[in-house]
């Protein structure tokens, strides 16, 4: 793998990144006419995007995970690729996230006949071959709700295949070969079932034998603040083409391997994106000289870079292990506990980290100065397209949420595995009296957040709601600080390891302790808060 790693390297500096450059200058266009009057509907995309394409299949950036050629580490070796390449990427990470969904969610579904040619196309290294997939799931009213919010339908014609009909609002990666997308089959009588219940999963080629759109005409694209390197268009689909390949009714059962993996990937693009910014910030500080000396002798900005470091490490770290548990999933070769943990862990490492990022890559962008704010460094980008990361794939209080369901429908066994898990980590760390002050530290959160889930059980759905986000933050720092601990007490561990692990738990490791201990929670605290920002508008006078 080293080697492949190196050699990857050398082709990133050499020419991928200048090809992502070229993709964040040269933004797609869309085309909806030609000169002589005829709808067309075209998205030019620069040749940069269209090489990122062929490297994507040269490199097996998604091949990778699916061949297994490493059994378990098969995973892991695909998101260290995925790492390097993200920041370089030209946002073409996108489309992979959801290439690599739709890959998993077909296997999951043990690649059914309308859609093994598609497999295969997903998963080539043959760049002549290789397709890309979209992901088709928001409309008019909204991502997260798709049980309310998905309102096309799905008619089906007597050769077994459908037509959908619909508006989809928001389609990421729009100039793919395939798309997933989630429909209401329409009865015979014309009627459809509402709810997450009435969802069926969708497979549709974007493109018929001829080369025309399948029944969609692209509205327009959309003005995004960032990501604008990636097509993202709002579609109206008029008797597009489609196979039905999840049973009926089951679709958001469906989709549940997609979320997983693009959260995963949600993930690198946050971790990499923070490592990229403190690796030039810190290459700045040799070269920038203020009041007399470099920036690396002001004792002020290290310490600013130090802390900055200290949570990318920490992310990275929760990146790591999540890829090892997902490739030990995979191969069937993870315990009860660790597909516990996996499940927990996705949706906190994807909101903690998601959080981490913007703040970390806008501190970033302050250890330039003013250079951090022009555009032709190319480093507001970067704050610009971290920005989705708390929004793509859910936001972070959707994902907060989404912990509790965790917890409820494993009927707490998901945190029985956390407890467990991390207090066997502790124990290698608490006999070095360098790290036994953290372990202490990480210990007490334990206790702490024990406490509260067992006080939980007497509490309404609506207080537990209300804790849900520091509940979440608590289990991503507790975690965090787990692992940076766990590393840094192997034999060859470095004094910055250590004290990378020392200073994460230098933190606040429970907040959801605190905020309790304040009254963040209790049954007034909704109406305090509601009182607190509507004060002085005239929306709610009279109702409080």
């Amino acid at each position: 793998m080293s080697p492949d790693l190196e050699r990857f390297g050398a082709r990133l500096k050499n020419e991928i990144d200048l090809l992502g450059r070229e993709c964040e200058l040269n933004p797609p266009r869309l085309q909806q006419f030609d000169a002589w009057g005829q709808r067309v509907d075209q998205i030019i995309t620069c040749a940069a995007w269209k090489k990122m394409k062929e490297i994507s299949a040269e490199e097996g950036l998604i091949a990778e995970a699916y061949e297994k050629r490493y059994s378990s580490w098969s995973r892991v070796y695909q998101v260290a690729k995925l790492y390097l390449y993200a920041p370089s990427a030209g946002f073409f990470t996108c489309p992979l996230a959801m290439t690599d969904g739709a890959a998993k969610v077909i296997e999951s579904l043990g690649i059914p006949r309308p859609v093994q040619e598609a497999y295969a196309n997903l998963t080539s290294r043959d760049p002549r071959k290789f397709w890309t997939s979209g992901q088709w799931m928001t409309e008019r009213k909204g991502g997260s709700d798709v049980a309310n919010g998905i309102e096309t339908v799905a008619r089906e014609l007597p050769d077994g295949s459908y037509t959908l009909h619909g508006l989809k609002w928001f389609t990421s990666a729009t100039d793919s070969d395939i798309s997933l997308t989630l429909a209401r089959v329409m009865t015979a009588e014309g009627q459809v079932k509402q709810g997450s219940k009435g969802l069926s999963l969708f497979y549709l080629e974007t493109r018929d034998k001829e080369g025309k759109l399948n029944g969609i005409q692209i509205q327009r694209l959309k003005e995004k603040l960032g990501t604008k390197q990636v097509p993202t268009a709002e579609l109206f689909l008029d008797g597009a083409r489609a196979h039905r390949i999840s049973a009926e009714s089951r679709g958001v059962a469906s989709i549940a391997n997609m979320l997983t993996i693009t959260r995963i990937h949600n993930v690198i693009s946050a971790v990499a994106s923070m490592r990229r910014i403190i690796t030039m910030a810190r290459d700045y500080a040799t070269k920038r000289e203020a009041f007399g000396k470099p920036l690396k002798e002001h004792p002020l900005h290290i310490q600013t870079l130090a802390r900055m470091e200290v949570q990318v490490r920490g992310a990275f770290l929760l990146l790591m292990e999540m890829s090892r548990l997902l490739g030990l999933e995979e191969t069937n070769m993870a315990t009860e506990q660790e597909q516990h943990i996996l499940r927990l862990l996705t949706p906190v490492a994807k909101l903690y980290t998601g959080k981490q990022a913007i703040a970390v890559i806008s501190e970033g962008l302050e250890c330039f100065g003013g250079q951090g704010y022009m555009e032709d460094t190319g480093l507001p980008t970067v704050l610009r397209d971290a920005q989705v990361l708390t929004i793509w794939e859910g936001t972070t209080n959707i994902l907060s949420l989404d912990v509790l369901r965790a917890l409820i429908k494993s009927q707490g066994k998901v945190l029985d595995a956390f407890f467990s898990s991390a207090q066997a980590k502790l124990e290698a760390a608490f006999s070095l009296s360098e790290l036994k002050p953290s372990v202490q530290a990480a210990q007490s959160a334990l206790h702490k957040l024990g406490q509260f889930v067992q006080k939980a059980g007497s509490k309404g759905e609506a207080e537990m709601q209300l804790a849900a986000r520091d509940f979440a933050y608590t289990l991503a720092r507790i975690y965090g600080g787990v692992l940076l601990l766990e590393y840094a007490s192997r034999s060859s561990a470095s004094t910055t390891d250590i004290i990378a692990a020392q200073r994460w738990c230098y933190q606040e490791l429970c907040p959801i302790n605190r905020e309790e201990t304040v009254g963040s929670y209790n049954t007034e605290a909704p109406f305090l808060d509601l009182s607190l920002v509507y004060d002085g508008s005239p929306i709610l006078q009279g109702k409080l």
